[in-house]
């Protein structure tokens, strides 16, 4: 019997069981568990597509129709990194689902393949051999400011946002909302053209339940209570107990302050219900300087913004002036000046590497544009990952690889959103059933840029030589847009997420728009145990004087990154 080497296997049909993979220039490794596609005992079985190889007529692809059931796409041969494992699988996608993770081909002639991955001539063919396959990203914090932050968005690797905001008005640029229903129903006809699902905020801030209602009748998918426009204790029950019977979240910037009431206060009127604690270190917004105490009760979910994402020698220096803009400052003005410069603080932001490498802070948005950057949310996720793994060394369970930070990390930006909002019967995995919402990366760029995103089964933004060129690699190289983000496309491929109120109000039948309205889940059960991989509840203290910060008694010393992967490498600016 013939046999290969590794390396020769992998140069002909990508990586199989128990071999690593680097993740860009990182110190994070990966460990392929289990090879559904191939490897060892599906050998020389690969679904393979090219001239002279596999994926041709009368051998791996079958005569199977489309009313046969066979995949309107397979992606072959793909790594597939999610929160419930590192696997390697050939992926099928019908009516922009996920149908299969398992070994596609034609059982008339090979063995093992899965009876919804038996390829016929209506299928198309995505080579996944020698990448890797993420759920899309969900950015949890997306401040609508302007347009292009939607394909920033997706040369980032986005695929949905939970968002805010009416354009470059004052009230956007500082605050996660899109106030009222005309607003809403406005910004809900200006983002049906891209290739992203949406869930629209609601403003929280007021004690008019009628105000609350109106605005998830209008679409809206949940509320934020934002400190600019009063986050008082008032405000934050009447909204929770609208959230609570209408079943959506509430995302939470608290009292930088303290005006209205310190930590304890907002705890007060939370009251055990489930919030969504936006930027819980703090120098994004909320009670100063002890915000990040949140992180230890279990019903309050809490994430951080990418700008503080890891702590660096250069992530002082640059917060004071982002936020005198955010949030409408004038630096002669010495309130103001204060205003910012308690909400900086190094001691809360070095304990956030650690939060996170510990699975206590369970996810990770861009805040964009509002102190945020909404093409670096990955980026920044695994440039965490990289600082507390050379700081801290490999988890408990890992060795040569490092598996178990992977997946938690991966979940930051994935499952764990996806959960927090409702969203995850949609999105939020790789599994079966849900969108075939997908990002393909080359592992030297692995969350830097990806090869590909595919938004509900159609490839949306890929990386794209001159398109006057004879073959599609010639440079410049650049990420662009691709047939899936073309109007009627996008809309066919994407979801506007809202409350179930506004679909038994009859809003489709009020809107200009193309795509489907999803109710979101109820939430309002949803706790920090509901956060795969990222449910820790440490025990929290911060020094009011000298904001030093104590995790389950032991101080965490701040020791910020001069070097970072993912960088100057890929990067000429």
């Amino acid at each position: 019997m013939t046999e290969l080497s590794r390396s020769r296997y992998a140069a002909l049909f990508g990586p199989t069981t128990g071999d690593r993979i680097r993740l860009a220039d990182t110190d994070l490794f990966i460990e392929i568990t289990e090879d559904r596609s191939g490897g060892p005992g599906l050998a020389g079985d690969e679904a393979v597509f090219g001239g002279g190889k596999v994926l041709r007529e009368s051998m791996g692809q079958s005569r199977a129709t489309r009313a046969d059931g066979a995949p309107d796409t397979v992606i072959t041969g793909v790594v597939i990194v999610d929160h419930w494992g590192i696997i390697k699988a050939d992926v099928g996608i019908r009516d922009g689902r996920i149908t299969a993770i398992g070994k596609a081909g034609n059982p008339d002639i090979m063995s093992g393949v899965h009876p919804d991955l038996v390829v016929g001539p209506s299928t198309e063919v995505i080579a996944g051999n020698g990448r890797i396959l993420t759920a899309g990203a969900i950015d949890c914090h997306v401040h609508l400011i302007c347009p292009q932050i939607m394909e920033e968005a997706l040369g980032g690797g986005i695929t949905t946002i939970v968002a805010g905001g009416t354009g470059p008005a004052e009230g956007s640029k500082a605050t996660t909302v899109t106030p009222g229903a005309w607003h809403l129903a406005r910004m809900l006809e200006a983002v049906d053209h891209w290739p992203l699902n949406v869930l629209l905020l609601g403003k929280g801030n007021t004690v008019s339940a009628d105000a609350m209602w109106e605005q998830l009748r209008a679409g809206a998918g949940g509320f934020k209570l934002h400190e600019d426009w009063g986050t008082t204790p008032a405000a934050i029950d009447a909204c929770l107990t609208v959230a609570d019977a209408a079943g959506v979240q509430v995302n939470l910037h608290s009292d930088t302050l303290n005006e209205a009431g310190f930590v304890e206060d907002t705890l007060a009127a939370i009251n055990g219900r489930a919030i969504h604690a936006y930027h819980t270190e703090g120098a994004g917004g909320g009670h100063a300087p002890d915000i990040i105490t949140v992180v230890s009760h279990p019903n309050v979910l809490p994430s951080s913004t990418n700008p503080t994402r890891p702590h660096t020698v250069n992530t002082l220096d640059e917060h004071l002036d982002m936020l005198m803009v955010c949030h409408h400052l004038n630096p002669s003005v010495p309130e103001d000046l204060a205003f910012a410069e308690s909400r900086i603080r190094p001691s809360t932001i070095a304990a956030e590497d650690l939060l996170h490498d510990i699975g206590a802070i369970s996810m990770i948005g861009s805040d964009a544009q509002a102190m945020g950057r909404i093409g670096e949310v990955v980026l920044r996720t695994w440039q965490t990952a990289h600082v507390m793994k050379k700081r801290r060394g490999a988890l408990d369970g890992d060795g040569a690889a490092d598996n178990n930070r992977v997946r938690r990390y991966v979940a930051k930006y994935t499952i764990c959103p996806a959960v927090a909002h409702g969203l995850d019967r949609e999105i939020g995995s790789v599994e079966v059933g849900k969108l075939a919402d997908l990002v393909l990366w080359e592992p030297a760029f692995f969350g830097v840029r990806p090869h590909a995103v595919i938004k509900g089964g159609m490839i949306a933004w890929a990386a794209m030589g001159d398109a006057n060129a004879s073959i599609p690699t010639p440079q410049p190289v650049l990420p662009r847009p691709m047939f899936g983000a073309a109007p009627a496309a996008a809309a066919a491929t994407s979801v506007h997420f809202v409350a179930p109120q506004a679909i038994e109000d009859g809003l489709a039948e009020r809107l200009d728009v193309r795509r489907r309205l999803v109710a979101v889940g109820d939430v309002r059960h949803v706790g920090k145990a509901q956060m795969p991989l990222n449910d820790a509840l440490p025990s929290i203290q911060v020094d009011p004087d000298t904001f030093t910060v104590t995790i389950d008694g032991e101080v965490w010393a701040e020791q910020p990154a001069a070097e970072l992967p993912m960088a100057q490498r890929y990067f000429l600016f």
